[in-house]
């Protein structure tokens, strides 16, 4: 009996054992079970897509970038193939070593590298070095089991085929920076995507961009392609057509040569751009091909200020050029006629001061025309005097002084239209009667930049059309190839009675026959323009001992100007900086490019239609 119940106590217990592994190996099965189905079912697409990831990579197609033309179908901006070395994150297995190995075969420097790295995790491709150049490339290739992750690529890169002319309104294309990749309007480009930084490439950087495209790649283990496995292909970036003539920009740029300043001229009718020049300047491809920090920091650091627009960002006193908006003031308010005369004999008696005419002993008897002709300053002084600050203002204003153009180029500057109640908040100051006296003449606080004056001269041309700048003549668009035509904006006419206009012109046409601008003065085509000279700093020296004067503290040469005078085509306005007189200096420039212009339109072959240069240039770009 006792043998019976050992048994029976010893089968209980192995009853109860084999209960607790069944449980027990119920338990894992149902473990087991669950985690099949979180791998293949809740986290299947997860885990496919990692496989997936493990042999297969995705390469960004870079768009081609929308070409540039002058108004004549001259090409400005174009692409030529080029390298880009690219790292593919996953496949690096140690990224010091990388570091340390890839500037032992393309020219960079360890720092950029890790700079470069340090933008993304642990995914995906980074671009490295843009503008491989080919030996590099044959290098990094024949080295390929020692730089795991590292591609080539090839792409486009961008190319100005003419340098340094009109660098400033073409602009140039660099690597999105991460400052502005933090923009909301970049929100959908990626690290080491090409975009416009200045100019025209800025301006127009949407629709030069284009849509970038996808190429799927099966790999090897180690990172290397084997085969394609789809593409999506990119599409080009919008054609643009500016409204440039690229002929008159290049002699305006070598007019400049290598004096720092700038020179506009327009259509003055509808505002279309037809040079802008800025110099110094800068050649775009040294900067789209990408630039050491010590070369930019050079080129930024540079005291002629390269990558300043002038044309556009320059603020200038506008000097004796502004007694154009004062001639008008003054017809227009009726306070003087034409034919009243005010006596000049060199000074201008106002206060405690003697305010100085540029001409020793003065002009004498002096009407309006004869005052525009010699510039006298004696005349201006008394008109600016009994106009007042706030008249003078109002009429700047309607000139477009003071603000901006509107032109479509990045940073434009507005100059300034000087005020009481400007001066007030700017310098906490009042204003004083004496610096109405010297705003007569252009001096003082008032600046503006040569597109306005510009402006100015082609507003007086047209009778008071002032027409607001064009620069984009037409485009093709990437989507469909048709063309669109960019509309000129509406002319803004002026409140000032065309005989007044006419009465200005009589005078600005004796500026260049008997007057301070004989220099401008043309066998070819009557000009009409009026000189100006603006002060840099304050300097009491003989005149006699003017060369004496450092060339950076000499005075600024305007001249503005249109032609013909009767039916008027071009408006030009030129200034040089530091070079004194604007008959001497200015004054030859501006009749150098309007003769060039007059001969170009009147020697040339008709041009073809804007549909068909445009349908031409779209068959052959490549």
């Amino acid at each position: 009996m006792l043998d019976a119940s050992r048994q029976a106590n010893e089968l209980a217990d192995i009853q109860s054992r084999l209960l607790f592994i069944k449980i027990g190996l119920l338990m894992i099965l149902v473990l087991l079970g669950l985690r099949l189905w979180q791998l293949q079912i809740r986290d299947g697409i997860h885990y496919q897509e990692l496989a997936r990831d493990n042999r297969t990579r995705s390469i960004v197609l870079e768009p081609a970038r929308g070409l540039l033309y002058d108004r004549n179908g001259q090409l400005l901006a174009n692409n030529i193939p080029s390298f880009q070395l690219y790292v593919s994150l996953e496949d690096v297995p140690d990224r010091e070593h990388l570091i340390a190995q890839l500037p032992k075969f393309v020219e960079i420097d360890e720092e950029t590298i890790s700079s470069k790295l340090s933008q993304k995790g642990r995914r995906g491709r980074v671009k490295i070095k843009g503008n491989v150049t080919l030996r590099e490339a044959a290098i990094v290739e024949s080295h390929r089991l020692e730089l795991p992750g590292v591609l080539i690529q090839p792409e486009y890169q961008r190319h100005y085929p003419l340098g340094t002319y009109a660098s400033h309104v073409i602009g140039y294309v660099g690597e999105i920076s991460e400052a502005q990749l933090k923009d909301p309007e970049n929100a959908d480009l990626q690290p080491g995507r090409i975009i416009g930084q200045f100019g025209v490439e800025r301006t127009f950087d949407e629709a030069l961009l284009g849509e970038p495209g996808e190429e799927i790649i099966e790999v090897d283990a180690l990172g290397y392609p084997k085969r394609s496995l789809s593409v999506n292909r990119p599409v080009a970036g919008d054609d643009i057509y500016l409204t440039l003539d690229i002929r008159l920009q290049q002699l305006a740029d070598d007019l400049l040569g290598e004096e720092s300043g700038a020179i506009v001229a327009l259509d003055p009718w509808n505002g279309d751009i037809l040079a802008l020049a800025s110099r110094p300047g800068f050649n775009p491809n040294d900067l789209s091909g990408g630039i050491s920090q010590k070369e930019w920091s050079l080129l930024t650091q540079d005291a002629r200020h390269p990558l300043t627009n002038r044309a556009t960002q320059g603020q200038y006193p506008p000097g004796s050029t502004f007694k154009i908006v004062m001639a008008s003031a003054l017809l227009d308010t009726q306070m003087f006629s034409a034919h009243d005369t005010v006596s000049c004999h060199g000074v201008f008696p106002f206060g405690r001061r003697q305010y100085r005419d540029w001409k020793k002993g003065g002009h004498g008897t002096v009407d309006l025309k004869k005052a525009l002709a010699e510039s006298c300053d004696v005349y201006f002084y008394k008109v600016g005097n009994q106009l007042g600050i706030d008249s003078i203002a109002r009429y700047s204003r309607q000139f477009g002084l003071g603000e901006k153009t509107g032109i479509p180029l990045p940073s434009e500057r507005s100059g300034l239209v000087p005020s009481p109640a400007w001066k007030t908040k700017a310098k906490r100051e009042p204003w004083y009667p004496g610096e109405t006296i010297s705003l007569s003449i252009g001096q003082g606080y008032l600046t503006t930049t040569p597109l306005q004056m510009a402006r100015v001269a082609a507003a007086v041309a047209t009778n008071g059309k002032l027409a607001q700048p064009r620069l984009v003549k037409a485009s093709r668009l990437r989507t469909t190839g048709d063309i669109k035509e960019h509309p000129e904006s509406p002319a803004r006419q002026l409140s000032i009675p065309p005989h007044v206009f006419s009465t200005i012109k009589e005078g600005l046409a004796a500026v260049v026959t008997n007057g301070t601008g004989k220099r401008a003065k043309s066998d070819l085509v009557p000009i009409a323009g009026k000189t100006g000279t603006a002060q840099v700093i304050a300097l009491k020296v003989d005149p006699q001992e003017k060369e004496v004067v450092p060339k950076e503290h000499q005075d600024h040469a305007w001249f503005v100007a249109f032609a013909p005078i009767e039916q008027p085509r071009i408006a030009v306005a030129v200034l040089v900086e530091h070079m004194g007189h604007g008959g001497s200096a200015a004054a030859p420039l501006a009749k150098t490019l309007i003769e060039a212009y007059m001969h170009i339109h009147e020697s040339q072959q008709p041009s073809p239609p804007l549909q068909s240069l445009l349908k031409t240039n779209y068959e052959t770009r490549g």
